[in-house]
């Protein structure tokens, strides 16, 4: 099965010069993948080179005049930038021309142009990002991380079902552990819409464990974990900041004079260890789960091989027709997604 792919090349705080190596990258690793990159065609061939000659015709260039600022509203960009290298990557899929899009571009221009474009899966009222977070044993899988904030209980059981499945199919794990966020390990801990969705999970024939709470997260004692936008993006920006901070800290201490110096020269084998399991490239790239396609995002500053964490995301998500187990777990048929 060839998988292909749209890449919105223009997005992100860095464009074409991540977007374009970190696609060849791919296609580099994947001989049954082929990409459309779309965007201002002089920037993406500048980039390019004589790079597009050994691809063949696994590496074709869509030119879409216009780009979408990452300050832009949401609104401003689907009304008015119908030629942005965004939307036209989503068109794509609407077309059935890929079978994904990939952007790093401004995340509310995203969902809400997917959402337009894409519509919603039959049975899903609201849309969800989620994606992996490093835990002790490996990751988690987390949603929804910003995509809708004011969650009602039938729409957190719906994220259940949607990440549950997603895990179940790239994980190869036939009934995945859900958690549901909570100030409490308790099922009488929370507000009315957690409690009242911890019934409902506990019905859904979910493999639901129960609350978590935010310490919890990062144990991996759940394959899934479910909460609503708000709760959950302040959660990962929480995160984020924590990360960036410690990094700082050790950088800091480790240069506080020639022999701590010199002790960071000899730790340096356990420091990169340690980069390299928190490094937020080797978990880039969030799926807007929920649309009748698979739209991925990927972090606006992402260099290129977090970007190519986010290609890898797609397709995989491709191939193990997340979309149509999606529609069968929800009663619905694949082709109707």
């Amino acid at each position: 099965m060839r998988v292909t792919l749209a890449i919105d090349c223009m997005g992100g705080d860095h464009g074409p010069s991540v977007t374009v190596p970190a696609s060849l990258s791919f296609l580099e690793a994947n001989a049954d993948a082929a990409i459309v990159l779309v965007g201002r065609s002089a920037d993406i061939e500048a980039h390019l080179g004589t790079a597009a000659a050994r691809f063949g015709e696994r590496l074709r260039v869509r030119h879409a005049a216009e780009v979408v600022a990452m300050d832009e509203s949401p609104a401003a960009a689907v009304k008015r930038k119908k030629d942005s290298s965004m939307r036209v990557a989503i068109d794509l899929v609407k077309a059935g021309e890929v079978q994904a899009c990939v952007s790093a571009g401004n995340t509310g221009a995203l969902m809400a142009t997917a959402h337009f474009v894409l519509r919603g899966l039959p049975g899903i009222d609201r849309p969800a990002l989620v994606s992996a977070l490093p835990t002790l044993r490996g990751h988690t899988h987390m949603l929804d991380l910003g995509a809708s904030t004011d969650s009602k209980p039938e729409h957190l059981l719906q994220f259940a079902i949607m990440g549950a499945t997603l895990v179940a199919a790239i994980e190869h794990c036939d009934r995945p552990t859900v958690g549901l966020l909570n100030i409490g390990a308790e099922a009488i801990k929370g507000n009315q819409v957690v409690k009242q969705a911890g019934e409902l999970l506990r019905a859904s024939g979910l493999n639901f464990v129960g609350n978590v709470e935010g310490d919890d997260i990062y144990k991996g004692d759940v394959d899934v974990i479910v909460c609503d936008g708000f709760v959950g993006n302040v959660a990962l920006k929480t995160s984020e900041g924590l990360a960036r901070m410690v990094r700082q800290f050790l950088r800091e201490e480790f240069t506080r004079g020639p022999l701590r110096k010199i002790a960071a020269a000899f730790a340096w084998p356990a420091l990169a260890a340690f980069q390299k399991r928190v490094d937020p490239s080797r978990y880039n790239g969030a799926t807007l789960l929920g649309l009748r396609g698979v739209v991925v995002k990927s972090h606006g500053s992402a260099d290129r091989l977090g970007f190519a964490t986010a290609i890898e995301r797609a397709a995989d998500e491709v191939r193990n027709d997340v979309l149509a187990r999606i529609g069968a777990r929800l009663g619905t048929p694949a082709e109707a997604a």
